[in-house]
């Protein structure tokens, strides 16, 4: 989308030579109902949950698919970033327990792709301090009293430490003015085209435009206002960490691939190597650098559980990959046989 003032007309959009859809069949679910442009011509009863989600993305998918057969058989895989870092693996059980347990015809499921994904709450948060200090937002001297008195524990500091705390204030007072999605970009109090977030304001003009919504064919009396981000829904925060889930998923044979940002304060990549790591799986390809046109976009590896029949890669580079390095990504197909 082209990042011009806007003037009251509708928004543009360019096409763009890195786009994914170029060479997959994507669905963009809006999950859970009411965000989007998603409704229920049913009352939903329970209060939506990350495992409930879970549950309802299959369903979703086993009708959807019961419709458009002619792409059954494709290799299917399933993704998401930040927060979908706890609900996409515990979506992948579900497929994979329905394709065993109940459901025909079976999900081609292949694996799963994940971008900056929340996975765990205490140890991605527990990553901010060591990231904060790779990237000279802190001090030395900041972070070596952090580690002293805190041990590596930031975030649940029990009461009577208060050495720790102390520092955890200091740290916090750091960094809070920091744009976390993209910390070399500018924190805006306002929507201007020199801030990253104005994408977010034009989006929201070109979703509610009468125009868009006949073209995308959107019900109208399905929803009002299209929302970016729809927070007043009721939601529960049920799945605290989605490890136990891409254990399961490892178990059972399913491929992952795992991308972050280096620039991503909200879900560091330090997170996501440490939990990464504590999966004690055994390095099948370590780290080398990522090319793409003769540069180094990142560094990628590559892990396998023993006896596992599909592999865990990992790759990190850019900022919000999956927005800003577009170009550097593309290659990244969970498919492609260098990975």
């Amino acid at each position: 989308m082209k990042l011009d003032v806007y003037n009251g007309t509708l928004p543009s959009l360019v096409s763009t030579t890195y786009s994914w859809t170029k060479t997959s069949s994507i669905i963009f679910l809006d999950q859970p109902v009411g965000t989007g442009f998603s409704y229920s011509r049913t009352q939903q009863f329970n209060k939506p949950s990350d495992s409930g989600e879970a549950k309802r993305i299959h369903e979703f998918l086993q009708k959807w698919l019961g419709k458009h057969q002619v792409f059954s058989s494709n290799p299917f895989y399933v993704a998401g970033d930040s927060y979908s870092g706890l609900v996409v693996p515990a979506t992948v059980q579900e497929i994979s327990k329905g394709n065993y347990e109940c459901c025909n015809p079976p999900i081609n499921l292949q694996g799963y792709v994940l971008g900056n994904p929340l996975t765990d709450y205490t140890t991605g948060s527990n990553s901010r301090i060591p990231f904060a200090h790779g990237m000279a937002l802190i001090s030395d001297e900041l972070y070596e009293s952090l580690k002293k008195t805190c041990k590596g524990e930031y975030t649940n500091v029990h009461p009577r430490n208060t050495q720790c705390l102390k520092f955890v204030e200091e740290f916090n007072k750091c960094t809070n003015r920091i744009f976390q999605q993209l910390i070399l970009d500018p924190l805006c109090e306002t929507e201007t085209p020199d801030c990253y977030i104005y994408r977010y304001l034009l989006t929201t003009y070109w979703a509610n435009d009468a125009t868009v919504r006949e073209a995308l064919q959107i019900n109208k009396e399905s929803i009002g206002e299209w929302v970016r981000c729809y927070y007043s829904i009721p939601y529960n925060n049920d799945i605290k960490s989605s490890m136990p889930y891409h254990v399961n998923n490892s178990i059972s044979g399913y491929r992952s691939l795992i991308y972050s940002g280096d620039h991503d304060f909200e879900v560091p990549y330090l997170g996501t190597q440490a939990w990464i790591r504590s999966l004690n799986y055994s390095i099948i390809d370590d780290w080398r650098p990522w090319m793409v046109k003769n540069q180094i976009a990142g560094e990628v590896g590559t892990q396998q559980r023993v006896n596992q029949r599909k592999p865990l890669s990992c790759f990190k580079g850019g900022s919000m990959a999956n927005l800003s390095k577009r170009g550097e990504d593309l290659p990244l197909r969970i498919t492609d046989k260098k990975i």
